[in-house]
């Protein structure tokens, strides 16, 4: 009887190769390692399916008057006032309210809405379309930071533009840090999302533009990939990542 030759898959090694087993006469190909199968996409939503243009806020601030957007949006961020609604620490009115105090006008209701709203661009088709593809095989989940300004005002242009009037309903879960009164990149809102959906966190991959997001995501045990959007969108991410491939 001549020597048998068993498949086996270790987890060190690079290029195939054999190695003999003398004491049972057996050869053992020893292959690379496999790559790891993924179950569960995460997907952030500004910037990874909805364009963001952060300056258009402040043009639209300007218009009204403020011509320091980046003066107001530095005082903002010294006491916290957007990681605050953007965990539902403040509610719509209190934020308005600090605007207008950081504003030092009578900037109405609606007038601060527009321009907070004015960075939210389109989702294009093609991305809802990777989305959908996305779901016949992988479990898809959305974690946004966002707040509660924005939710309604993005749902309505995805219903404007798309017909779709239950944006939640295009992944097996959609999330958002104004709902949830947690957000990224703490490993806690990533774990309150998977745990929801029984997701191994080794076995998901997160998908974010914003790097810090993406750290978090690994220091709380998930893959992550950085979306840089000077060189791709998440149509080609994905493809150069071969998640759709059979």
């Amino acid at each position: 009887m001549g020597p048998v030759y068993l498949p086996c898959r270790v987890i060190f090694g690079g290029s195939a190769k054999i190695e003999r087993m003398h004491q049972w006469g057996i050869r053992r190909i020893v292959l690379p390692p496999m790559k790891i199968p993924f179950s569960t996409i995460l997907l952030d939503l500004g910037g990874v399916l909805i364009d963001v243009d952060y300056h258009a806020a402040a043009r639209a601030f300007a218009a009204l008057g403020f011509s320091d957007f980046e003066t107001l949006y530095s005082k903002a961020q010294q006491d916290h006032l957007f990681d605050g609604f953007e965990t539902g620490e403040l509610t719509p009115d209190q934020f308005r309210d600090r605007i207008r105090e950081l504003h030092a006008s009578a900037l109405t209701d609606a007038q601060i809405d527009h321009c907070w709203n004015a960075m939210l661009g389109s989702i294009p088709t093609e991305r809802l379309h990777i989305v959908a593809q996305l779901k016949e095989r992988y479990q898809v989940l959305l974690l946004s930071n966002t707040n509660a300004i924005h939710v309604p005002a993005f749902e309505r242009i995805i219903a404007r533009e798309h017909g779709i009037s239950d944006f939640k309903s295009l992944f097996h879960g959609a999330y958002y840090s104004c709902e949830m009164h947690l957000r990224k990149p703490h490993a806690a809102a990533f774990h309150h999302v998977l745990e929801r959906h029984g997701a191994d966190p080794e076995r998901t991959l997160f998908i974010d533009d914003s790097i810090q997001h993406v750290q978090g995501a690994r220091n709380a045990g998930l893959h992550a990939e950085f979306l840089d959007l000077a060189k791709e969108d998440v149509v080609k991410l994905a493809d150069r990542l071969g998640l759709l491939v059979p």
